[in-house]
């Protein structure tokens, strides 16, 4: 389907959020042919199964009924205790039918579809008393298709019910000669398996039905290209949006960042554009952790913390460049930077000695040894 300048036709299937939203206000597809079928079959068979049954308990209770003694009729209270008795018993005989029914009726509805309760459905709404509303869907394409499907059930059951009654014909033509008790079993007999035969012919709409019914909700679900891309931006964010969080999460990482520049042992910059905050655990035995780093601003502000809480600030430009684009936040430094490292360290340690008066000064900064698969010259 060719989508118009205005984007208003629906060409695109439907999102999984907008079956999900479909699913919230109890918008699903439903059959109420299949929930029919599954009714009648049910019923119809629970009838053939348990009606002679079903007719042997009646045909007792109206036997015990029709045959009480004299002094259980002159008197009020025996009535009720045989009314009640009759009652009881003849609900026990129907129950396997109405539970069967039940059944059913749970189970027709759930078969397409599957299982729903949604407040939101229940829900009053002002749209379902408006009388234009109703004569547009009096005369809209889905009522035209329920009178199809009614005339199409007429047209069904009245063949199948003319071919039932051909070949039942000479049993009905029975009945009328049989005595009492075999005439009611008979009957219910015939009308069970007449009413099967009628159910059946209901398959036919049902199969009808259901892909129509699954068919016609998807085409009500279908989204216009501009509802796709609204959605998308709902759903993943503005750009305004995630740009300004992306800039609020990197203002808390800077920020977490300078609050670990005091614990480092050095920070070696560029000594302007980078600058990098090393700290070593011995007692971990691991490698040495990168606190934080910057460039250009941030690179300022590292040393800028490092120099106020005295912590050692060393130039080295090529060995800072090589930690900032190999070693990310709180992880370790690559093996091939362990040596020029250790070097650092060592050499902090000996400055740190000469001024607490317990060693000699340290020499000259010497040329970090830097693997070429991690230099980042300028």
């Amino acid at each position: 389907m060719a989508e118009s300048e205005s984007g208003a036709d629906k060409s695109e299937e439907p999102t999984g959020k907008r079956l999900e939203e479909s699913r919230k206000k109890g918008q699903i597809a439903r059959s109420k042919e299949l929930n029919t079928v599954a009714v009648t079959l049910t019923g119809t068979v629970a009838l053939i199964l348990f009606g002679a049954y079903m007719g042997n308990v009646l045909m007792d209770v109206m036997r015990g009924n029709f045959s009480l003694p004299r002094d259980v009729l002159m008197s009020e209270g025996s009535m009720a205790l045989y009314l009640l008795a009759s009652g009881k018993q003849a609900l026990l005989a129907v129950q396997p039918f109405f539970i069967a029914l039940l059944i059913a009726s749970v189970a027709g509805p759930i078969a397409l579809g599957g299982w729903l309760f949604s407040a939101e459905a229940l829900q009053p709404k002002a749209s379902r008393m408006n009388p234009l509303a109703g004569l547009k869907r009096m005369f809209s394409v889905q009522a035209l298709v329920e009178l199809l499907k009614a005339l199409a059930k007429f047209l069904v059951i009245l063949a199948v019910a003319l071919v039932v009654l051909s070949v039942d014909q000479d049993d009905l033509l029975a009945i009328a000669n049989e005595s009492v008790e075999p005439a009611i079993l008979h009957s219910l007999q015939v009308v069970g398996w007449s009413a099967f035969w009628l159910s059946c012919g209901l398959i036919l709409i049902a199969a009808v039905d259901v892909p129509f019914q699954l068919w016609s909700h998807k085409q009500k679900l279908k989204m216009t290209k501009q509802e796709v891309r609204d959605e998308y931006k709902d759903t993943e964010g503005k750009p305004e949006v995630k740009g300004r969080i992306r800039q609020l999460q990197r203002e808390m990482a800077e920020r977490r960042m300078m609050q670990a520049v005091p614990q480092a042992d050095v920070v070696i910059t560029n000594p302007t554009h980078f600058a990098v905050a090393l700290k070593y655990d011995p007692e971990k035995g691991s490698a040495p952790l990168l606190l934080a780093k910057g460039g250009d601003f941030l690179a300022l502000k590292i040393r800028e913390i490092a120099q106020e809480h005295r912590v050692m600030v060393l130039e080295s430009p090529a060995l800072a460049r090589a930690v900032y684009y190999s070693t990310e936040l709180d992880q370790e430094i690559p093996a091939g930077l362990y040596l020029a490292v250790a070097q650092v360290l060592a050499y902090v340690y000996q400055l740190r000695q000469y001024k607490a008066g317990k060693g000699k000064p340290p020499g000259p900064l010497p040329d970090f040894p830097i693997p070429a698969d991690l230099r980042r010259d300028p």
